[in-house]
Order: C-alpha cells, then structure tokens, then sequence
C-alpha cells in the first residue's frame, strides 16, 4: 500500500511539473547542401557534384533535449505553445555556416529571430528567449481564464 501511494504521489508532482513547463514544436529543418569540383590537364577533363538535403530536425530536437531541460519538445504543433524555426545554412564552408532560428508563440508573434554559427549557440538563445516569455504567457492566460467580476455590477 505504502509503494502505491508513493507512485500515485511521483505521478501527479511530475504531471504538475509538466504543466508548468512550455511546450516546444520544432518545424522541418530545410537544409541543403551541395558541392562540387572539376578538374583537368591539356587531355581531359572531369568533374563532379554531389549534395542534396540535409535535415536536422533530429539533431535539433537532440540538442534541445539536452540543453534547454526546462521545455517539453512536442510533436504536436497545435499542442504548442511556441514554434522553432531553426534552418542550418549549408554549401558553405564550415566557418561561414548560419543556423538562423526563429521563435514563435502561441499567438504567432516572433520572440526571437537572429543567426548564430553553432546549432548550440541557437539552441541557447532559442531556450533563453522562451525562458524569458514563459511567465508572460502564463500570467496572459491566468489573467484570461479569471471571470469578469465588473461585468454583473451596475454603474
């Protein structure tokens, strides 16, 4: 009886401790990359190309899980309450590689939109900017869900 309660107890702090943590949906990562190379002497020549996409929606949502514990990366958009766009920018050498990340909520306006070298590096400031917003949204949708006591009283 004693191990019940226990596990009906650590059940219900980690669904409380979900709830209070934002939901993150990260869109399909767009990412390209080509390369090329051609070649010859005064009697042939030749040449080659290669590339193709090169997504990285499962290295981004890794990443995420790894360094921002304080969201919950859904699958889910219209679960959401924020929308990750994050495009690794490839064909160029590594040192002049952008990932460019936006940041939406849960009523579309951008709360972040910049680029960084590293796919770290935006996931920092992805996390950081919804860190930021969170207990904005709460406290919107706190403030939303209270009834109107002004609206029975007469003037």
């Amino acid at each position: 009886m004693r191990i019940s309660a226990f596990v009906i107890l650590v059940f219900t702090a980690t669904l409380a401790a979900a709830a209070d943590r934002p939901r993150v949906f990260v869109t399909d990562s767009k990412s390209w990359e080509i390369s090329g190379a051609v070649g010859g002497t005064s009697d042939a020549i030749g040449g080659a190309t290669s590339g193709g996409a090169r997504p990285q929606t499962a290295e981004i949502i890794k990443t995420f899980g790894e360094r921002c514990p304080s969201v919950i990366v859904n699958n889910k958009q219209e679960k959401a309450d924020y929308v990750l766009l994050l495009d690794h920018e490839g064909g160029k050498p590594s040192i002049l590689r952008d990932n460019k990340l936006a940041v939406f909520n849960k009523d579309g306006d951008s709360i972040i939109s910049r680029s960084t070298r590293s796919l770290g590096n935006a996931v920092k400031d992805a996390c950081g900017a919804i860190a930021e917003d969170w207990p904005k949204q709460m406290k919107a949708a706190a403030s939303a869900s209270k009834p109107d006591v002004t609206a029975g009283a007469t003037q």
